[in-house]
């Protein structure tokens, strides 16, 4: 079982930017993990992709996240990274980490999740 931590969710203003972290325990393929990516879920909304990035490297964003987002990962520190800038108040969501087979299914593991609040 695959076990991901995320962490630097918080309360940031209009226009500002946040990093958000997840620790993986394993990004080994044999686990069946080829993709890490990271969701959100706003309150009364469904959970939507944000973006994802494959052992290649290869990335894949959700509509209307690239440019503004920027998804990236650290092998040496099985850690993906989610690089947030010109916050909205729009983006306050919980952010989730997951970890699955490739850009296009639905992930199989999943975080706890961290809150992003961005205040107007």
């Amino acid at each position: 079982q695959v076990q991901l931590v995320e962490s630097g969710g918080g309360l940031v203003q209009a226009g500002g930017s946040l990093r958000l972290s997840c620790v993986v325990s394993t990004f080994s393929s044999v686990f069946g993990i080829n993709v890490m990516a990271w969701y959100r879920q706003a309150p009364g909304k469904q959970r939507e992709k944000v973006a994802s990035i494959a052992a290649d490297t290869s990335t894949n964003y959700g509509d209307s996240f690239e440019g503004r987002f920027t998804i990236s990962r650290d092998n040496a520190k099985n850690t993906i990274y989610l690089q947030m800038e010109r916050l909205k108040p729009e983006d306050t969501a919980i952010y989730y980490c997951a970890a699955g087979v490739n850009h296009y299914v639905r992930p199989t593991s999943w975080g706890q999740g961290t809150q992003v609040t961005v205040s107007s």
